[in-house]
């Protein structure tokens, strides 16, 4: 499950994602009122539709005709409310398993443009929420401008283990195009998504997952000393050393703390070349 928002606020994605594994999603735009995220994910845990829990917090709310707000269950039922006093253009559209709400838009057609971008994206919830986002700009967009945004995405259930629950959490909070650069940070994420891989595979022995994880993190990310590096790893412990001595001659220019590590590396055995090629690497 996740949410995504850009708007002309600074740190936008403080205040207007929430999500729990095991709870849902919620989204509060506008006027904000934060406590729609936790008091949201407290009503979804406990089994109440998104539907009842919008409709119980808005009755509640003084200032409900200047909220938005999108809930989204476990289920993938979804809810949204946008309140009469919220700034032109505001709207929202559900669908099965979404939500997407815009307000202060340029133009009223950026509701209708993120659904479709999210409908017809393949790939991961990111990648596809990020480009309702990229369609939202294409419509015009924050009738402001630009300033800042988040992606968020959590497990559907809970592991016990929080570390490990949340998958995505990127802030732009202050860019004059956050959403390139948030594309950028997903992009590296996934390259590190890869480097984690490429480090349990190396730390169990397997060395040819190993360069096989390290190798798609350097596709993703060339311009990234630190993957370049493993790939060299990666690449010398698999016995193509030949083929190594590039990329770790392109890491010890760039920062000689490398050649070092290199060494101690080698003495703890996660490097595990002969003596001779490790002076060939050292060398370089």
């Amino acid at each position: 499950m996740g949410a995504a928002v850009q708007s002309h606020w600074f740190s936008v994605g403080s205040v207007v994602p929430w999500a729990r594994p095991g709870a849902g999603v919620v989204a509060t735009q506008s006027f904000t009122d934060p406590a729609y995220g936790p008091r949201g994910l407290d009503l979804m845990a406990d089994g109440v539709l998104p539907s009842e829990a919008l409709a119980s917090l808005v009755a509640e709310d003084d200032g409900r005709d200047v909220r938005q707000v999108a809930m989204v269950d476990i289920k993938g039922n979804a809810a949204a409310h946008t309140g009469a006093g919220c700034i032109a253009e505001a709207g929202h559209i559900t669908g099965e398993g979404f939500s997407v709400q815009a307000n202060m838009m340029l133009h009223p057609t950026v509701p209708a443009a993120m659904a479709a971008a999210f409908r017809e994206t393949e790939g991961r919830l990111a990648e596809r929420m990020l480009a309702a986002l990229a369609a939202a700009e294409a419509e015009g967009g924050d009738i402001r401008g630009r300033q800042s945004a988040c992606l968020l995405v959590v497990r559907m259930a809970s592991t016990g283990r929080p570390w490990e629950d949340r998958l995505t959490d990127l802030r732009v909070d202050d860019s004059a195009d956050p959403l390139v650069e948030l594309a950028r940070l997903l992009k590296v994420q996934r390259a590190y998504e890869h480097m984690d891989a490429g480090d349990v595979a190396l730390a169990r022995g397997d060395h040819a997952r190993a360069l096989v994880e390290y190798s798609s993190a350097e596709s993703l990310y060339p311009e990234n000393e630190e993957i370049v590096y493993w790939t060299a790893v990666g690449l010398a412990n698999s016995g193509r050393v030949d083929e190594s001595l590039p990329r770790f001659r392109q890491v010890f220019e760039r920062n000689a703390n490398w050649r070092e590590l290199t060494s101690r590396l080698f003495d703890k055995g996660q490097i595990t070349v002969d003596g001779e090629d490790l002076k060939r690497i050292l060398s370089e």
